[in-house]
């Protein structure tokens, strides 16, 4: 007998625990409405034990009330990064109660709710990165991420935005998280460009674009094909292997990664550099040879091969390698760019001799010869910088590059020319 009056004992203590909690969430309800989320969200952490013991209605009641709680938080900057993340979580955990019980009350609404919190962050992560603020943009992203993991892309971003914060083990683990899902990133890019703007809008898929182009809003339409991603992302992680020490585990990482996509030409080139930085000169000079060979005009693997030559202090394959580019693609801008810049590193050397140079005859007449090379020099690089200023005029560094040389020659017409060009540039 005495047992029968623990168990109604018990059952009424529950009872009374859910009207408690019926109680705190219509009140956290009351709060909201009347523009006090905080308070809301007080009332909610109270009643947050009691939610476990109450029935699936409740439970979903209750994340939904504590959702709109912090996305209100949220909405008015109060800890925004913090408070978007709170409210997805509770909008989650809604949508996976009201999933286990059939019921769909609240799920509609958090659903929209999440798809809010995801570009939410997503242009908050933007502002981050802007303010250089590179670790709370990463975090951003990565949350941007786990609300809607179609969205690949966003994990992509939080790794190299962790890199950017210099927080390589986090980048590291997102890395890893990449490669599990064999993530390449490679696609297509439909573009158009806003009449009203005067700004490319990139569209998802070709029929969007043609369509916008159609109705008039949008203009000069053209697609662009997305590279593979893969050969960056392995990079990445052989270079943070490195750095920690563990240089046998990068290599086998980038091994097993050709392995896995023998398709993807630019990990050749990924495996090449890091044997470059590893300084096993003899294997890097394999790997370049057998990229080469694999995409003998792919004007792409052939520019990183110069920048590759460049970088191992080999200017002669870097300028043959820039120069095939332009063989096969002539308004490849880039290549013109480092090609020029290769032939001005060796400015610095005929600097540096002149500087040295005292005034007896013997000095000067090697000061004129030095002097007669620095011209030479300067002259070789004009062809290559004239081409990438009529090729992108808008590219401010490289005229301003052009117009020192132009004012170091004494080619004062065209120093003048080119001078009002920049400044006209400058005044848009």
């Amino acid at each position: 007998m005495k047992s029968k009056y623990v168990i109604l004992a018990s059952a009424l203590l529950i009872s009374v625990a859910t009207f408690a909690q019926k109680d705190q969430i219509k009140a956290a309800e009351k709060s909201l409405k009347a523009g006090n989320a905080q308070e809301a969200v007080t009332i909610l952490q109270g009643a947050e034990t009691a939610s476990a013991t109450a029935s699936d209605s409740e439970k979903a009641q209750y994340f939904f009330v504590k959702g709109n709680a912090y996305l209100d938080l949220a909405n008015k900057k109060v800890d925004e990064g913090k408070n978007l993340s709170l409210a997805a979580k509770a909008y989650q955990d809604l949508l996976a109660v009201e999933k286990a019980s059939g019921k769909d009350k609240y799920s509609s609404q958090a659903t929209t709710s999440i798809l809010d919190i995801k570009y939410k962050l997503l242009n908050s992560a933007i502002a981050d990165t802007k303010a250089d603020k590179h670790s709370e943009s990463a975090k951003k992203l990565y949350d941007a991420y786990l609300l809607d993991k179609k969205d690949t892309i966003n994990l992509y971003y939080a790794a190299s935005t962790y890199v950017n914060a210099k927080e390589y083990n986090e980048a590291l683990k997102l890395y890893y998280e990449l490669e599990t899902l064999n993530y390449s990133g490679k696609g297509t890019s439909y573009l158009a460009m806003n009449k009203l703007t005067a700004q490319e809008d990139l569209f998802n898929t070709a029929r969007e674009r043609d369509l916008a182009v159609k109705i008039g809003t949008h203009e000069k339409p053209k697609t662009e094909p997305i590279p593979s991603k893969r050969g960056e992302i392995y990079k990445n992680v052989a270079l943070i292997l490195v750095q920690d020490g563990k240089t046998e585990e990068a290599k086998k990482a980038m091994s097993d990664a050709r392995k896995a996509n023998p398709e993807d030409s630019s990990l050749i080139l990924t495996e090449a550099n890091l044997y470059l930085e590893t300084k096993d000169y003899d294997t890097y000079k394999k790997l370049v040879g057998e990229a080469l060979e694999k995409n003998p005009n792919d004007v792409d693997l052939i520019f990183n091969l110069g920048v590759l030559s460049a970088n191992a202090k080999n200017p002669a394959d870097a300028e043959k390698y820039y120069k095939k580019v332009i063989e096969v693609e002539p308004k490849y801008i880039n290549a013109y760019i480092n090609l020029a810049a290769l032939k001005l590193e060796n400015e610095k050397v005929i600097i540096d001799e002149m500087n040295k140079l005292g005034t007896s005859a013997k000095d000067m007449k090697r000061y004129e010869v030095l002097k007669s090379q620095r011209e030479d020099l300067f002259k070789s690089t004009i062809p290559y910088l004239q081409k990438a200023v009529d090729l992108d005029p808008t590219n401010i560094d490289v005229s301003k590059t052009l117009l020192n040389v132009y004012s170091a020659l004494e080619m004062m017409p065209e120093a003048k020319a080119l001078k009002e060009k920049i400044k006209a540039q400058e005044g848009k």
